[in-house]
């Protein structure tokens, strides 16, 4: 089949790639490289007027006084003239029902091409959307990344390219998307449920983690504790980031002679990658249920993940709690307290170590989960 993925936000199509032409299949990866991560594509599509300085002033100013992006208007007519070009494919697949990046109304007008231009088109609900957004608003989940702006309204400005999703015009674009595709699929609970139960959702399939290329790699023993925490700036609040800096603090004084803190900041995906092989724990966020794909190509190195790891999904997995991966609760004493008992006991270290390798091969590997695709993709 001929297969077009359009977006990228963490390696998640890329892998997909990989696992498709594993099976024979041609498959083509639009998107911008999403920013500082630099992430492979075959077509490339995003703005470059940040990369001027002085466009990135006029840019901004306009955007402040008329509300009109200079960015989304360049991705629109970047993306518009390479669509022209990619047409009949078998499958299209959006990471997102805003997968150009661009706003609603430009959106609709790429998407529309894609629509007329293809035979079936899936979105998956990955990243944040009108829906998972709003099932967020309705504090349905215990906590989300919505979670510190409820505790603290003085945050709304950090929230607002979030919040955009609450409005009309997003709400609209939303019910474009899903009228129009053949079907949604999920890549985590954090999304499968605010979207079980609804028209056209066909289910939950597991992000695809290349375990060909990422193999278990665990560091000696004898030397230093390497705890990696990667920040992404313009998510460090939404992802927990200063919870772990308060904690890390705290464990920085308690075990001095025994770890090696790595703090990172915007770092693109390679050299991130190389920092996860050295560390021996990974901090990856805190308001999830389940992990995000950073976390499971860590899992997948053999690393000791802080992320989400709730209740539904140690039962949806039937796992142990703490066995597999560390579940990094909104709690900097619960935080300490994990990470202290992991620095006291190597033994425990190395046996989840091996059970996050084991875990990623029997329910990620990117050659099953293509496969898993495309069974839902001939619906």
């Amino acid at each position: 089949m001929k297969i077009l993925l359009i977006g990228e936000y963490s390696n998640l199509h890329n892998s997909l790639k990989q696992g498709l032409e594993k099976e024979g299949h041609k498959v083509v990866l639009l998107g911008n490289g999403d920013g500082f991560k630099n992430y492979n594509v075959d077509i490339l599509v995003k703005s470059s007027i940040f990369e001027n300085r002085i466009l990135k002033i006029i840019a901004k100013i306009i955007d402040k006084i008329f509300t009109i992006s200079l960015n989304e208007i360049e991705i629109f007519f970047k993306a518009r003239r390479k669509l022209k070009l990619l047409k009949g494919y078998d499958i299209v697949q959006l990471i997102n029902e805003r997968a150009f990046n661009t706003s609603p109304f430009l959106e609709k007008k790429l998407l529309k091409e894609i629509f007329n231009n293809n035979q079936k088109v899936f979105m998956l609900a990955c990243g944040v959307d009108h829906r998972s957004v709003s099932y967020a608003n309705q504090k349905k989940f215990r906590y989300s990344i919505l979670t510190p702006y409820f505790e603290d309204v003085s945050l709304r400005k950090q929230y607002k390219f979030i919040l955009k999703y609450l409005k009309p015009n997003y709400s609209r674009l939303s019910d474009y998307v899903k009228s129009n595709v053949a079907g949604i699929i999920s890549s985590d609970l954090d999304y499968h449920i605010p979207y079980e139960g609804t028209k056209k959702y066909i289910g939950m399939i597991p992000n695809p983690i290349n375990t060909d290329s990422l193999r278990l790699e665990q560091n000696k023993q004898e030397r230093k504790i390497m705890i990696l925490h990667a920040i992404n700036s313009k998510n460090r609040i939404k992802k927990g980031n200063d919870i772990f800096e308060k904690a890390l603090s705290i464990i920085k004084d308690k075990y001095c002679d025994n770890i090696e803190i790595i703090k990172t900041i915007d770092k693109p995906y390679l050299e991130h990658i190389n920092n996860i092989k050295k560390s021996d724990i990974v901090l990856d966020q805190i308001y999830a249920y389940d992990q995000g794909f950073n976390a499971l190509e860590a899992m997948a190195l053999g690393k000791i993940v802080f992320t989400g790891a709730e209740k539904e999904w140690l039962e949806k997995y039937n796992i142990k709690e703490n066995t597999v991966v560390i579940n990094a609760l909104p709690d900097v004493s619960n935080i300490v307290k994990k990470l202290s008992w992991l620095i006291e006991n190597p033994k425990e270290r190395n046996y989840i170590s091996k059970n996050a390798r084991k875990f990623i091969e029997e329910f990620h590997d990117y050659k099953k989960i293509a496969n898993k695709y495309l069974e839902a993709w001939a619906i």
